[in-house]
């Protein structure tokens, strides 16, 4: 049997999987305030990922819940954010904004070496040393992710408003249309 399936190259891929998250966006329930909050949410806390160690993740789902925001939309949100590398690029920006606006040198700029075992033990010791060493990338990007957050909000708001006319033009159309065919017909 032969396969028909069309095949894409990389950054096809990349666009279909943008455009697919989009749409699952604008059809998640909640209406567009709701959905521009998770939106948002999930792609402000997307940029303080790598300086928390993925830690952030633990407080994924209560920080949607509390603000009261879409979970597929955060969710989709935090994917996009992936996606987009963000987070990876704006790390030097980041580190220069935080020892801007926290500018006491670090002492202890080097991690010292943990093992596994003393985290699994119950020597948390690691990630207050990775919080500690990162310090400055942290408060960088939590000023950087709450900016893209609050833009992401208005442009998704703007976005989810736009398609939803859309959809209501083509379902106002398909009703002349259909009531034009009964009355030809």
């Amino acid at each position: 049997m032969k396969n028909n399936a069309k095949k894409y190259n990389f950054f096809q891929n990349v666009i279909r999987a943008f455009r697919l998250n989009f749409i699952k966006l604008f059809r998640s329930p909640g209406g567009a305030k709701k959905v521009s909050l998770g939106f948002a949410i999930g792609f402000g806390l997307e940029m303080i990922v790598i300086s928390t160690a993925s830690l952030i993740y633990l407080l994924f789902y209560p920080i949607v819940r509390l603000f009261r925001g879409s979970l597929p939309a955060a969710i989709i949100g935090n994917v996009i954010g992936k996606l987009t590398f963000l987070p990876v690029l704006l790390l030097p920006v980041a580190h220069r904004l935080g020892r801007i606006i926290y500018p006491v040198k670090i002492e202890g700029a080097r991690m010292p070496h943990h093992a596994f075992k003393a985290l699994l033990s119950g020597n948390f010791q690691v990630l207050t040393d990775i919080l500690y060493g990162g310090l400055h990338v942290l408060i960088g990007m939590s000023i950087i992710g709450a900016c893209l957050g609050v833009v992401s909000y208005f442009v998704i708001y703007k976005l989810y408003e736009k398609q939803r006319e859309l959809r209501l033009v083509k379902r106002h159309q398909r009703k002349n249309n259909a009531r034009l065919e009964n009355s030809l017909g």
